[in-house]
């Protein structure tokens, strides 16, 4: 991971077109490191959109989180390595088999088609979901001790990092010692910014500190009135941070 602040930034583009998306690449394109494209983008405009911000230059962090038996996975994942995205994920939930047969997979397509690898990391539990979410279906664990068992498991199948709450990145790092495990993290609230549909959320600055290598920041971004001035507020905190040390953050390359 290279550990410019720019490139810690990941804009969601979570919009309903593919013009609306191509004018935030546009804007946004020499500001931050990468884009997020998840279900709503992906549902109305399909992979061209992938193809279209991964030739224009930019990196791509196709965010499906895919979860169903282990054939149908690995064979979505090597998909989504032939379309050039850098990093994907799939849900920590789909299990150990589901999950190592995606990394073998994914592994195996780049080094037979000459692809560039990309990172795949798993969803723990999702940053709109408190106790009592996971309590409805059946998941007696509160949210931080979840995480820290979907990580370890997600480790030792194969995962390269995990989607998580910056407020658990402090136990991951401690639970999975792993060099180079990518901590991605969503829920981002700049200070003062409404918290929409999130319940656990951190700080730009206070996620960099607890350890996340990526941040993925959406609507104060993409609905501010000035994206750009937006984005280069959010990478100014990141760098104060990372100027000082704080946060251990991976390393991959």
């Amino acid at each position: 991971m290279n550990n410019d602040p720019q490139s810690r930034l990941i804009v969601a583009l979570d919009v309903q077109t593919a013009p609306e998306a191509r004018e935030l690449v546009r804007l946004l394109g020499s500001e931050v490191g990468m884009f997020k494209i998840g279900s709503q983008l992906f549902t109305a405009a399909g992979p061209d959109v992938v193809r279209e911000i991964v030739r224009s230059g930019n990196r791509v962090f196709l965010d499906l989180k895919f979860h169903d038996i282990p054939n149908t996975v690995a064979a979505a994942a090597v998909e989504a390595t032939r379309l050039g995205v850098t990093i994907f994920n799939v849900h920590a939930g789909g299990g150990p088999e589901m999950m190592k047969r995606t990394a073998d997979a994914v592994s195996e397509a780049a080094a037979s088609e000459g692809l560039s690898r990309p990172s795949i990391i798993a969803v723990t539990v999702l940053t709109s979901a408190d106790r009592a979410t996971l309590q409805a279906v059946g998941v007696n664990n509160p949210p931080e001790a979840q995480v820290l068992k979907l990580a370890m498991l997600a480790a030792k199948n194969g995962m390269d990092g995990l989607v998580a709450s910056a407020l658990e990145a402090p136990e991951i790092r401690f639970a999975v010692p792993q060099p180079g495990f990518l901590i991605v993290t969503p829920g981002i609230r700049p200070s003062g910014i409404e918290l929409n549909d999130q319940k656990r959320v951190t700080t730009p600055a206070a996620a960099i500190r607890a350890g996340a290598d990526y941040l993925v920041v959406g609507r104060p971004i993409t609905s501010a009135k000035d994206p750009v001035t937006a984005a280069r507020m959010i990478v100014a905190q990141i760098a104060s941070i990372s100027a000082g040390g704080g946060g251990e953050a991976g390393t991959p390359s």
